[in-house]
């Protein structure tokens, strides 16, 4: 199951998407039949106008703004008993390079604002989590601890789950610890809405402390990869949100775009 929401949600982003379209389109020329011509036309116009809008700013911002703006950036002292959990996303292995320059710039602004959240209480634990992907000897976790402890967190404050595969699995590890404990959650504000109604859905309190903003206004005439990216992950979290709801866990009401497909 985890596999296939991973292939699924790959086959809807922008860019995946439009080459399927771009290659049935090629497939449908080669028949030379009057009605499947016109058929490859309209897979072709619509790969173009998906790689066009979602290349532009102000469909970029709208898309990301919708999840962002759910939640703001948390500067609330943290009282009483005091766990951070930061939330998976990537990193590379290369030889040489501390484990901060090894992560990917997602997984760097959660650690960072995770170190920030843990400045804001006392006698706080660092909870990072992710496994290895499969096919890396090291786990995502193990990286983000190292990161943590070079960026001045001590070993015995930072709590490592190098098992879940998923926000689910994260949420459900840390519940485990915690049980429903009020506590700080740290991951991409785009990320941020669907992690919570996941959190909440198992009885949890997380407490929303969103990072990594990204929805940015430009220019409405220039298209480029940046915008591109952010409109992935937007759709990204929309199709996550969407599966949450296929599998019938309780998902609350999403403002912004959720709002207008319904």
């Amino acid at each position: 199951m985890f596999w296939l929401k991973k292939v699924l949600s790959q086959l809807v982003m922008p860019i995946p998407f439009s080459i399927l379209l771009l290659i049935i389109a090629a497939i449908l020329w080669r028949t030379q039949r009057a009605t499947l011509l016109r058929l490859g036309r309209v897979a072709l116009v619509i790969a173009i106008l998906v790689l066009v809008l979602t290349s532009q700013s102000q469909v970029s911002y709208f898309l990301a703004d919708s999840l962002e703006s759910q939640y703001q950036v948390n500067h609330q002292p943290i009282t009483g008993s005091c766990v951070v959990m930061v939330l998976g996303s990537g990193n590379l292995e290369q030889s040489g390079h501390t484990a901060v320059q090894q992560l990917s710039s997602t997984a760097l602004a959660r650690l960072s604002e995770g170190i920030r959240q843990y400045g804001l209480g006392q006698h706080c634990t660092l909870v990072v989590s992710g496994w290895s992907g499969g096919n890396r000897p090291t786990a995502h976790a193990t990286m983000m601890a190292q990161a943590a402890q070079e960026l001045g967190i001590p070993k015995t404050s930072i709590l490592v789950f190098n098992q879940p595969k998923d926000t689910i699995e994260e949420a459900y590890a840390l519940k485990s610890m915690i049980g429903y404990k009020p506590f700080r959650l740290v991951t991409s504000a785009t990320h941020m809405p669907r992690s919570m109604r996941i959190f909440t859905s198992l009885g949890m309190q997380p407490q929303a402390a969103p990072s990594d903003f990204i929805a940015s206004r430009g220019y409405w005439w220039r298209l480029n990869a940046d915008q591109l990216l952010t409109s992935q992950r937007a759709i990204h979290e929309y199709v996550g949100i969407l599966w949450l709801q296929i599998k019938g866990l309780p998902t609350g009401n999403t403002v912004g775009l959720m709002n207008n497909l319904e």
